[in-house]
């Protein structure tokens, strides 16, 4: 089999402006970045699509992640492709990929096999200039704080209760903790600060979360950036930068077009961390592609505990977004790890392990019932899997009346996806869909966090120190009680222990810390020790790129 870079590089690109027609998009709407890229500026909204209906929204996520592999994105692409076989107008929505995990360990993020977004180097490397735009954005605020704070201080900022970092879009552990301003009074005061990987930056989650270039500059005015020693925020728009940070995003806002490898159009658009923040491409993107085709697929980072219900609670909330179907993806590989197989045994036929592991499947597929949305599970298919294997995990989720679709999309393209297809254009057309919240505006932070622990992770209830519980009562005190909540916790597992796979059982979720994002609009409760700023393997994939006497890229995954 051809590396996942070999097949993007073979593949037929089509030019921007025939995938934009496809859409209906005119010329006079796309901004070309090069021959087979473009962005499509939003003033197309108000001006042609105002009265356009929406098409299908249908959000493919998927069970716990294991080091054995899912394939969300693979499968998002491979189903975009498949629907369009079936001759449905579709695109696809995912996220951008950030260069921390690209020059890492998990690779890029533009799918693989026959089921890529290309051009792959293109979209995996800088792309259209998105997370730089958002870098220099945060970064141009945390610069204008400290450089209030060495003129004079006249928002009598405590320079000691600072809770604006920097951030930057590569992985380096040695910029977590860092001290900024040595080397005397002309070099600002002497304080510590952090750095964060791009993709955790406030920015992007507000860039995400914001319909339009407008909307955009107001959530970047209500950042809170420090308070004062009255205990008083600091806001974006108190250092009068709100402006200036939106300048640098006025291209950026408009969302990304591509292309798969079957030539079927894609939205490319934000990449906000799935833990800290809520893992889903932009609100821009998502609401035009609406507007353009009768189905869109779109994705969120990692399970349905964490993705999912953020997609739903947080995005679908503030966007005003009604889903219509969910798509749950597996592998027999991902399901033998939770039952227990190491790696290296991971190929081999193991009934029992995939009976054990598909508890964990179960509780996601019971995870979007609680929500009202039909859902299909859709198995990514390996060469070794085994017919016994395949009618275990069908004999198992049965009851829950499921369809489990065995796919093929990574070896076969947009063919290898079309039972997926049908299967979730039924569920769309054909099956009662009542979408509801997991938990009203109005209800209280503490039994908000509690809702998701117990209703999407299956914990018996959350415990927080004093300290913590008085944080949460001074938030809702200030108003900021209405405002959904962002769990952030490990993804490797339903509780908040990497080591428990499956479905555990017993156990309590602990609230360390809660953190107010005032721009985003929401509440972030940390369950556990959150890193922000990824580290590089020991053997970094960045060892492995490099560029040959043409030109051309070489060992981007």
């Amino acid at each position: 089999m051809r590396t996942d870079i070999e097949i993007a590089r073979e593949a037929e690109l089509r030019t921007i402006e025939t995938i934009a027609a496809k859409l209906g998009i005119s010329d006079e709407y796309l901004e070309h970045y090069g021959k087979f890229k473009g962005k499509v500026n939003l003033s197309i909204n108000r001006e042609k699509l105002k009265d356009h209906n929406n098409g299908k929204l249908i959000l493919v996520s998927g069970i716990t992640p294991t080091p054995a592999g899912e394939g969300k994105t693979t499968t998002t692409i491979g189903l975009s492709d498949a629907m369009a076989l079936l001759g449905h107008k579709t695109t696809a929505c995912i996220r951008e990929p950030s260069l921390g995990p690209c020059f890492g360990m998990k690779g890029g993020g533009a799918g693989g096999g026959f089921s890529q977004v290309i051009p792959m180097e293109d979209i995996n490397l800088h792309f259209n200039g998105d997370f730089h735009a958002i870098t220099s954005a945060h970064n141009l605020l945390a610069a204008s704080l400290d450089n209030h704070l060495h003129h004079g201080n006249k928002l009598n900022i405590d320079h000691r209760r600072i809770v604006w970092n920097r951030v930057l879009d590569l992985n380096d552990r040695a910029l977590r903790q860092v001290v900024v301003g040595l080397g005397g009074p002309s070099n600002s005061i002497p304080r510590q600060d952090t750095f964060s990987i791009t993709a955790a930056s406030e920015i992007m989650a507000i860039f995400c979360l914001s319909n339009d270039i407008n909307d955009l500059r107001k959530n970047i005015a209500s950042i809170i950036v420090a308070y004062n020693h009255d205990g008083e925020p600091i806001t974006a728009a108190d250092l009068n930068v709100e402006g200036a940070m939106t300048a640098l995003l006025k291209d950026a806002i408009n969302p990304n077009l591509a292309q798969t490898l079957e030539g079927n159009p894609v939205f490319i658009h934000g990449g906000p961390f799935a833990n800290i923040a809520h893992g889903c491409n932009s609100i821009a993107a998502t609401k035009l592609a609406l507007k353009l085709a009768d189905y869109t697929i779109t994705e969120a980072g990692f399970g349905s505990d964490l993705g999912a219900e953020k997609f739903f609670d947080i995005k679908c909330r503030k966007a005003n977004l009604t889903p219509n179907a969910v798509v749950l993806v597996a592998t027999l590989q991902s399901l033998k790890s939770h039952g227990g197989v190491p790696l290296d045994k991971i190929r081999e036929e193991n009934v029992d392990a995939v009976s054990e592991g598909t508890e964990n499947l179960k509780k996601h597929i019971e995870n979007i019932h609680q929500f009202g949305l039909p859902v299909v599970v859709a198995i990514n298919q390996f060469t070794h899997d085994t017919e016994q294997e395949i009618s275990m995990v069908k004999e198992k989720c049965d009851y829950l009346g499921v369809d489990v679709v065995i796919c093929s999309h990574w070896r076969d393209g947009g063919k290898g996806a079309i039972d997926l297809a049908k299967a979730v254009v039924d569920l769309s057309e054909n099956h009662k869909t009542d979408f509801n919240f997991l938990y009203p505006d109005d209800m209280s932070l503490w039994n908000k966090m509690k809702t998701i622990a117990t209703s999407m992770y299956g914990a018996n209830n959350i415990m927080a120190n004093k300290d913590v519980r008085t944080e949460i009562k001074r938030l809702e005190d200030q108003g900021f009680g209405q405002l959904p909540v962002c769990m952030a916790k490990t993804p490797a597992s339903l509780s908040t222990d990497p080591r428990l796979k499956g479905r555990p059982t017993g156990f309590d979720v602990p609230i360390r810390e809660v953190r107010l994002s005032s721009g985003a609009g929401f509440i972030v409760a940390l369950t556990g020790d959150v890193i922000t700023m990824p580290g590089l393997p020991k053997t970094p994939a960045a060892e492995n790129i490099d560029v040959d006497d043409k030109g051309l890229i070489q060992g981007l995954s």
